[in-house]
């Protein structure tokens, strides 16, 4: 009989068990190292386990577009907050609408809610437009000749092609300049802007329902310099209301912050491009000039408007340069133009990584369909509290403890290494969704702790598929360690089917969905691989350890194992030469 060959391995054997587990092991002290170190050593909860802030929203329409406040445009509204609100990840935060014309919006605790609020209350419509003057934020005198203000990119920016910005003082526009932009802004027609940087005049002014109640350009300009004179951006209520009632095709002044505290305040001319013209819009760190930089693209009808505005901006002088991002009446940056752009345009200054994604943030999703007003902003204790939370956990450990109950009935020594992958599964599951929370916003709501319930009997039941098929071998009359190889590629398969239909439906469920029912889907996906890493890792590799010891490989009566039990075969390596031995010497002729 030919001796095997050096080497060789049963089929689905593993040689080296321990390189399994020292590998699960590293991981397992890695993340929890990480989780001690990072000061985050608990999971985020969400609102409705730990409470937050809960904001009302409710729309307002133009006057005349009563009809804008649909169904329709509140599912965008609602779409575009939310991708406002959990921009940074899986934060959990709830967006939805009540009745006809409100929005609420539920924080959870522990989200920058601040930023949050700042985000969600910048629902008007965004648009771009002409800087005629800019000075600093405080009252003054009315300018004049030779008068100079402060900086007025928020942060100092330019938009360019290729060119990045350069820091500069703006000098104010003069009086007489000011006055004859400000009355061919007043000539302009209505209701649509011309695409330049100042409207044209016009020598034929549109007839209104009341001309008498119409000023003259004189008186308008007029008003609109002492409006900017007299207007304090120190103050916040005269920050809100500096733009209220102002339509985008007429002048205004608004207010933008330089610089924490520091305030400029601007006139402005008519909007020339709307926040709807801008189709994509991110910040992103330049890795050439090694600065954050904030990247636009318009659509084509918004191109063709950015190329002619730039082209009339970029042949004045600052501040006339310039363009203004107003944002609920608000400048968010005025950077200045160096050459004529159209379909896309980049913003560069003295951005950080936050003020280059809040701003990339605010143009890709500022142009909401409907204008709203913040109605309250209320801080909310938990939804459930914590009576209910712990009701839920105690029911979870009473499914745990009827799972381990029914292992150590019905498996025996088996169920230690049940129990053991269980715990490795629930310690890596922990650390997980602790790290999750500061990293990617994940937050734990309810139904997040239902898919770690959940989770036990997916992952359960891949170890009694293993066994069973280890419990098929022992049957067929085969030893215990060649029994646990033989009957791991069989249930392999098996566990890795199975897991994948789980993934793919934790997975579809997370995309279709939003709020708590995409907690409970990002659960269940996680637990679900985390099953995988377990059965390959640490299950396979500890069953293969105790199939060499005594207790389980001779087949204890309560170890789980005992062939007898099982109804086992005689062994089949044995049976040929045990009857031989019985039996004595074969005489050939009998033979």
């Amino acid at each position: 009989m030919a001796a095997p060959k050096k080497g060789r391995r049963p089929a689905g054997g593993q040689s080296r068990p321990g390189r399994a587990l020292a590998l699960i092991l590293i991981a397992m002290v890695a993340l929890t190292g990480g989780m001690f170190w990072s000061g985050h050593t608990t999971p985020r909860l969400g609102i409705d386990l730990a409470g937050g802030t809960s904001i009302t929203l409710k729309a307002k329409a133009e006057p005349g577009q009563e009809s804008a406040v649909n169904e329709t445009n509140m599912n965008t509204a609602v779409g575009i907050i939310e991708r406002r609100v959990n921009g940074l990840g899986v934060s959990e935060a709830e967006v939805q609408t009540q009745g006809k014309e409100n929005i609420i919006v539920n924080i959870p605790r522990g989200t920058n809610e601040k930023q949050a609020r700042e985000q969600v209350g910048t629902t008007a419509q965004l648009y771009f437009r002409p800087v005629l003057a800019v000075t600093n934020g405080g009252p003054a005198a009315a300018p004049s000749a030779g008068s100079s203000g402060s900086p007025s990119a928020k942060p100092s920016s330019s938009a360019s092609g290729s060119t990045a910005g350069e820091k500069q003082a703006t000098p104010t526009a003069t009086g007489s300049a000011q006055g004859r932009a400000l009355t061919e802004a007043l000539k302009a027609p209505s209701p649509t802007p011309t695409p330049t940087g100042s409207a044209s005049p016009s020598t034929t002014p549109k007839a209104t329902g009341t001309p008498s109640a119409t000023p003259t350009p004189d008186a308008a300009t007029a008003a609109l310099q002492q409006k900017f004179t007299s207007l304090n951006c120190l103050d916040p209520k005269q920050r809100t209301a500096a733009g209220q009632g102002v339509k985008p095709t007429e002048p205004t002044v608004a207010c933008g912050e330089d610089e924490p505290g520091v305030w400029s305040k601007y006139l402005l001319g008519p909007a020339e491009v709307e926040g709807r013209d801008v189709d994509d819009a991110k910040g992103q760190l330049d890795q050439q000039r090694g600065m954050w930089i904030v990247t636009m693209d318009f659509t084509d009808a918004g191109s063709k408007k950015f190329q002619a505005i730039t082209g009339k901006l970029s042949a004045q002088a600052d501040p006339q340069n310039r363009f203004a991002i107003v944002l609920d009446g608000e400048v968010v940056s005025a950077p200045s133009v160096r050459q004529t752009l159209s379909a896309s345009a980049e913003i560069s200054g003295n951005f950080n990584q936050q003020s280059a994604q809040d701003l990339g943030n605010i143009l890709s999703y500022g142009a909401l369909p409907l204008t709203f007003e913040t109605q309250s902003v209320d801080t909310v204790t938990a939804a459930l509290g914590g009576e209910q939370l712990e009701a839920g956990l105690i029911a979870g450990a009473i499914g745990l403890g009827l799972v381990i109950i029914y292992l150590v009935a019905y498996y025996r020594g088996l169920s230690l290494i049940a129990i053991l992958s269980l715990g490795v599964s629930a310690l890596l599951t922990y650390v997980i969704m602790a790290l999750l929370g500061p990293t990617i916003g994940f937050a734990l709501n309810l139904p997040a702790v239902c898919g770690a319930i959940v989770a036990i009997g997916i992952t359960a039941d891949s170890f009694i598929v293993y066994f069973e098929r280890i419990r098929d071998e022992l049957r067929e009359g085969r030893t215990l360690r060649p029994a646990v190889e033989r009957a791991w590629p069989r249930a392999r398969r098996t566990i890795l089917v199975s897991d994948f239909v789980s993934f793919l439906a934790a997975a579809v469920l997370f995309i279709v969905t939003v709020g708590k029912v995409q907690g409970f889907a990002f659960t269940l996906g996680l637990t679900t691989l985390l099953d995988v890493v377990v059965v390959f890792l640490f299950t396979k590799p500890v069953m293969t350890l105790l199939a060499r010891t005594k207790f389980f490989g001779d087949g204890h009566a309560w170890s789980g194992l005992d062939p007898k039990r099982l109804g086992a075969k005689p062994p089949l390596r044995r049976t040929r030469r045990a009857n031989a031995s019985a039996a004595g010497p074969v005489d050939p002729k009998e033979a």
